[in-house]
């Protein structure tokens, strides 16, 4: 059940309860702040609230934090150049198969693109890369497991430039418990990828579980005071009736949600569209 289907039913014949009402707001992902900023909202209306009230709040105050993403595409740049796209995320929440099922959108938009497998630390990220490159026909450069992820990004640009791509979409890190080596890591990538084009990379994403709800968050917190990213894949969005958490991360550390993972098939990956968001899954 979305959230505003839970106020529906909480408060159909009732006055709204404001420790009920928080407990939904918390419940649904849109973390402590927003939450705060919605109850003070209500409240300074001054008089007798009905579920309709509620619901017209929450409504324009969650279309107010998240943005229309016109003019993040992931168009093609005008150099002619590759757009490199790191793409990181913990394990579990569907990275490599969101970066498959990206390659797979931009490919049926008429791009071309070129994968990386730079999650060279975890073996079974290169060979699911792998199998996913061969399945929709996409060109994979790759390395031996524990290779060097900034030398495979090197090749893999090279390569994308060769071939005329568009895109390059680099499979990086999938950990988060030695930050230090996960930065230097990240930054050398970065530094080898400036030689080639002192822009590049030019967008920085993180995968993240919609079921996870306020993890999601600390994961995002967490990358992206390491990578500075650009913006959110989220996965498993199909019938969960989570998505909150969305609204939280673009509330607290400003960054949009770009794609929207809602199944298992190769073409279950769709850019988002905040107004459809809002109305089936909030």
């Amino acid at each position: 059940m979305g959230l505003f289907d839970a106020i529906l039913k909480r408060f159909a014949n009732r006055d709204i309860d404001w420790d009920d009402l928080e407990e939904l707001l918390i419940g649904a992902d849109l973390g402590v702040p927003l939450t705060v900023e919605i109850l003070q909202q209500l409240r300074s209306l001054g008089r007798t609230l009905k579920a309709a009230d509620v619901l017209a709040e929450c409504r324009r105050r969650i279309l107010s934090v998240l943005p229309t993403t016109e003019g993040m595409a992931l168009s093609p740049l005008a150099s002619g150049l590759p757009r490199v796209i790191l793409v990181a995320g913990v394990n579990g929440t569907g990275k490599t198969t969101s970066i498959a099922k990206l390659a797979h959108l931009l490919t049926r938009e008429g791009h071309k693109v070129v994968l990386a497998a730079a999650d060279t630390f975890r073996a079974a990220a290169i060979e699911q890369l792998d199998h996913w490159a061969t399945r929709i026909g996409v060109p994979l450069i790759k390395t031996q497991y524990q290779g060097d992820p900034s030398a495979v990004c090197y090749d893999a640009y090279e390569a994308a430039t060769k071939r005329g791509a568009t895109h390059l979409i680099c499979d990086t890190a999938g950990r988060l418990h030695v930050r230090s080596n996960l930065m230097e890591e990240l930054k050398k990538i970065e530094r080898t990828l400036g030689k080639k084009d002192a822009s590049a990379p030019h967008d920085r994403l993180i995968v993240v579980d919609a079921t996870t709800g306020s993890n999601a968050l600390a994961q995002a917190r967490e990358f992206h005071a390491s990578l500075n990213l650009t913006g959110l894949i989220i996965t498993k969005l199909d019938g969960s009736g989570k998505g909150g958490m969305a609204v939280a991360i673009q509330h607290q550390l400003g960054i949009p949600t770009l794609f929207v993972g809602t199944g298992e098939g190769v073409e279950d990956l769709h850019r988002f569209d905040r107004e459809r968001f809002v109305e089936d899954l909030l």
